[in-house]
Parts: C-alpha cells; sequence; structure tokens
C-alpha cells in the first residue's frame, strides 16, 4: 500500500490517538520530519486556603490582557454583588457556583494563555487540606509549582507539605510567591524571612531551582508589571520569570516507549493490509528502521513506519499522538508497550512506590486489593506492606504500620496479577505514574510514583 493510503488509514484514528496525548502535541513538517513544538510550560499554584492563587491567576490574565472584553465588565459586576471594595479577579477562576459563595477554590481550574514569548496551561489548585487530592491532579503534569504564602502568616503546613508533593510529583522548578505584601506594608525583612525559611525547607527536597519574589496580587505589584512600592527588590516579575525559565522533558532521557491505545485495522478493501498501534508516545525517539521489543511478550519487529494525521514520519517523540506499524505480524493490543529494543522499561509484578491517599471514605491497609491503571494498562493489583509515612512536619519518613487516610503520603510494597512495562518515576513521569482504583465503586483513591527499587517476584 502506497504511503498516502497508509496516511489516510492512520487519520481514521488520529482523534482517539490523541485522546491520549498532551495538549503540545509536534507537528510535522512536509518532509515528514518532526518539527519542535511551541514552547509550552504547564505550571500549577499550591498553597494554603485565602493566601490568593485564584486571585494572582485572575490578575495575570487581566494584566497580560488574555481575557475577553465583555469579562472586566462581568467580574466588576459580580464583586459588586458579591459586596466587594475591589474587583475580584479570583472570579475569573473560580467557575463553580460553590466556589464563589464560599470563597475557596474546590476543584482544578484549567486557563490558558500566551504572551509573544511563550504558552502557559495554568492549573488553579485548590488550598484546602480537604482538596489536597486536587492538588495532586494538577500537578501531576506540570513544569512549574507556583506556591504561594500569605506574608502575615508564612510557611504552615499545607505549604510544606505542596512542597513536598511538587518534589515527589517530579516538578524542577518551585517558585515561592510572597503575596499580600500590601498588607505588611511592603516590608522588606518579612520577605527575606519567609524566603530563608522556604529555601531552607527546599534544600531538603528533590528540586532543580526554587525562585522567590514577593507580590501582591490584588494590587498587581510584580506579578506582570514592576511596582514602586518594593524598591529593594531587583529580581523579576512574575511573568517574566515564567517566560524565562528553562523547561525539560517530562519523560525523561530514556528509550522510545509507545503505550498501545488502539489497534488500528481498518475493515475497507483498499486497506485490507493496514495494521497499526495508535497511542502517545512517553518517549523517544523512536524511528523508521528501529528494532523495538512489544512487553510484556518480549516479541521483537521493526518499524515499518510512522503515521500522523495523515503524514507520513520518519520519527516520532513525546508527547506525539501517532500509528507505528510493524514489520511482522504480532499479538499486539491495548495496554502493551512498544519500546525501543535498545533501551526497553522494566517489567516486573513486584512495585515499591509512594502513594498520595486521596480518600475519606476508606483507609490503605496492608492486604486490599485494588484494580491498578498504568498508562493503557489495567490490572489488578494488591498492597503488601506499607514501608513507612511521611510526617509533613518534619519530613521524616516514620515506619510505623498505621494505615494511610486522606491526603496521607507513604511508601508501600504491591504486587500486580499481570507484569507492568515501567520506568522508574525519577527517570519517566509518563511510564512512572499510575492510580489505584476501588473495585467496589470505581473511585479513585490513590496516586502512585513508582520508585527505584527492583523486589523479587513470587
Amino acid at each position: 500500500m502506497g504511503a498516502a493510503g497508509t496516511a489516510g488509514a492512520a487519520g481514521e484514528a488520529v482523534d482517539v490517538a490523541r485522546e491520549a496525548g498532551s495538549a503540545d502535541v509536534t507537528s510535522a513538517t512536509d518532509d515528514g520530519a518532526p518539527e519542535t513544538p511551541s514552547e509550552l510550560l504547564r505550571f500549577a499554584t499550591a498553597g494554603s486556603v485565602d493566601d490568593g492563587k485564584s486571585t494572582l491567576i485572575g490578575r495575570l490574565l487581566y494584566d497580560s490582557k488574555q481575557i475577553l472584553e465583555d469579562q472586566p465588565e462581568a467580574v466588576e459586576r459580580a464583586s459588586r454583588e458579591h459586596g466587594d471594595e475591589y474587583v475580584n479577579l479570583a472570579l475569573l477562576t473560580d467557575g463553580l457556583r460553590a466556589e464563589r459563595e464560599q470563597g475557596i477554590t474546590i476543584d482544578v481550574a484549567y486557563r490558558y494563555f500566551a504572551t509573544p514569548r511563550r504558552k502557559f496551561i495554568i492549573a488553579d489548585s485548590p488550598g484546602h487540606v480537604q482538596y489536597t487530592r486536587n492538588m495532586v491532579t494538577g500537578a501531576s503534569t506540570a513544569d512549574l509549582a507556583l506556591v504561594l504564602v500569605d506574608a502575615r502568616a508564612g510557611i504552615v503546613e499545607q505549604t510544606r507539605r505542596h512542597a513536598y508533593l511538587s518534589s515527589l510529583l517530579g516538578i524542577r522548578h518551585l517558585v515561592l510567591c510572597v503575596n499580600k505584601m500590601d498588607l505588611v506594608d511592603y516590608s522588606e525583612a518579612t520577605f527575606r524571612a519567609i524566603a530563608a525559611e522556604f529555601q531552607e525547607l527546599a534544600s531538603r527536597l528533590d528540586v532543580g531551582a526554587v525562585t522567590c519574589i514577593p507580590i501582591s496580587a490584588l494590587n498587581g505589584d510584580f506579578v506582570v508589571e514592576r511596582s514602586a512600592c518594593m524598591p529593594w527588590y531587583d529580581g523579576p516579575t512574575l511573568l517574566e520569570h515564567l517566560e524565562q525559565v528553562e523547561v525539560g522533558s517530562r519523560t525523561g532521557d530514556v528509550g522510545g516507549r509507545l503505550p498501545v491505545q488502539l489497534v488500528i485495522r481498518p475493515m475497507r478493501n483498499e486497506f485490507h493490509d493496514y495494521r497499526g498501534y495508535a497511542g502517545a508516545m512517553a518517549g523517544g525517539p523512536m524511528r523508521v528502521g528501529d528494532e523495538v521489543v512489544v512487553l510484556p511478550s518480549g516479541r521483537r519487529s521493526r518499524i515499518a513506519a510512522i503515521d500522523d494525521a495523515g503524514v507520513a514520519l520518519d520519527e516520532a517523540v513525546a508527547p506525539m499522538s501517532v500509528v507505528l506499524r510493524l514489520a511482522d505480524q504480532l499479538d499486539v493490543g491495548r495496554g502493551d508497550t512498544i519500546a525501543s529494543a535498545a533501551a526497553p522499561p522494566r517489567v516486573g509484578r513486584a512495585l515499591e512506590a509512594m502513594v498520595c491517599w486521596m480518600t475519606d471514605r476508606s483507609e490503605l491497609q496492608p492486604g486490599r486489593r485494588f484494580v491498578l491503571k498504568h498508562g493503557t494498562r489495567r490490572v489488578r493489583a494488591m498492597i503488601d506492606a506499607i514501608v513507612c509515612r511521611l510526617n509533613v512536619e518534619t519530613l521524616a519518613l516514620d515506619t510505623d504500620e498505621a494505615p494511610l487516610r486522606l491526603n496521607d503520603i507513604g511508601r508501600v510494597r504491591l504486587r500486580t496479577t499481570e507484569p507492568l512495562c515501567y520506568d522508574p518515576y525519577r527517570v519517566n513521569r509518563a511510564t512512572g505514574s499510575f492510580i489505584l482504583i476501588d473495585e467496589v465503586t470505581n473511585d479513585t483513591v490513590a496516586a502512585g510514583m513508582i520508585e527505584e527499587h527492583d523486589l523479587p517476584e513470587v
């Protein structure tokens, strides 16, 4: 079958393949070479309740002129109805009625905006302890965590929890925004003390870089524009820093990985010999002619073609959503992984992982069984042991055997009924993460990050 026919068949599965991919999908040039994607920064807000996260995001959108013409008037009207004496920019992001009534963020609100230098996707996460699980959701795909603190309160327990979670989720850049500086008379001493305490906290975490910025989200000081209110601060504004920070790959430096989402087998005569495997790249690159291994079966073949939205490619990299065709007719289905034979992922049923327990309906105890979802694969899993749990106050790992409860973080050992193809989370966030699903209620009850340790099979 010619290249045009092949590309046409692959085009039938574009929407399905992209469902598993990310928003910054790499496009291709006319000659089939992958084009460098527009630089996109995903960042999540974090911090305690009432620290001003939604107001800060609203200020970013407002001052960078990223809102529709009728929105400022609607926000002003809503602010008057709420009895606010100022334009409440948090109303730009707090979309749920309960959020507006209570003045808190409950769900993760995603917002998109762009400047001439960069595109952004913001995950405005809740600050209340009850909704820490939502912060995990928002930060799971972030490149940077923006941690807010109230200048009057300084570092609190939720600040430490969110900083630790950001580190645990593999976020390499932390930005501390000391907000509400207007309420402490723009005191340099207050800012320096809070920044020093946060730097000491970050030194005990696995993060790459920490930046501290004094701001007033309400007044706009050092959010988008500079301010004469803090002449002692000579660093960048928040937006300037977000535009300049270097973004690394979320899939790490690993070989090619394609978790198979769908087998493409068109039921039309002209495509009778077409068989493609669609999914989102979780590593790379993978090139036509490369030797690959299908896991967990271990069967080997070579890449015969790579298709993307009707275009034949020579190479695919993460996070592209593509269709691979192999030179041999192998038994490949949803949940399998097509990987570079020269650098395959690990395969096993015994894992050690850090998990964040995300429900108050039950506890995580040894012996409990779950459905484990890892990429496109679902298997049954059982918790063998709770190795340790995080003490948020001290960041120490306690070795008591108490069960994990809502928002607790701990290390567990678990075993699956079928083998998983994985990389440690620190190596590859895409193939090193999973969720646990309650078998009875079908609720997602935990998010997990696979550790480096290899456990013996039984």
